[in-house]
């Protein structure tokens, strides 16, 4: 299963006009509320995450929530997402979260951020930069809906940090 093909088909352009869909400033909101609040890479992540909405590219429809929970082998349909947040924005956004949701241990073993960023960057066609800049912004927002339990919170902060580092070594 290659996640990257699944994405690329749900961003394909569409010939029947788009469904009401939520744009990903307003799924944002919440980040900028949580960096005021507590500052740190939580502020790093918001300012990010602006600069990225301010200037988006390749606009279009997204899943939202990409993972490997996600996307089920459906016999001869194929491969599918199911789970889809119905929302609209740039297209690198929508791969962002497999780097979140695996589980802690896996997501932050010695090098496999570094090389999945390769890896994807490659098989989807998107720019390394800003795949981590969304990265780190996605990783805070999902911290900033887990200020509440600390083991989901711990997770997305970690994931930020890794993104934070490898854009200092851009």
């Amino acid at each position: 299963m290659n996640p990257s093909a699944v994405i690329a088909k749900l961003h394909a352009p569409r010939s029947k006009p788009l469904p009401d869909l939520i744009p990903l400033s307003q799924w944002f909101s919440e980040l900028k509320l949580a960096a005021k609040s507590h500052g740190g890479i939580l502020s790093l992540s918001a300012a990010t995450a602006h600069e990225l909405l301010t200037n988006p590219r390749e606009v279009g429809v997204l899943h939202g929530d990409i993972h490997h929970d996600n996307v089920l082998d459906f016999g001869e349909r194929g491969w599918l997402a199911i789970d889809p947040k119905r929302l609209i924005g740039e297209r690198s956004f929508d791969y962002a979260n497999l780097f979140c949701n695996p589980d802690h241990k896996a997501a932050t073993s010695c090098g496999r951020f570094t090389r999945q960023v390769a890896v994807v960057t490659e098989a989807a066609g998107l720019e390394r930069k800003r795949l981590l800049q969304w990265i780190l912004a996605w990783a805070d927002l999902s911290a900033a809906w887990f200020l509440g339990d600390s083991a989901m919170l711990k997770a997305a902060l970690t994931m930020a940090h890794l993104a934070a580092a490898e854009l200092a070594y851009s």
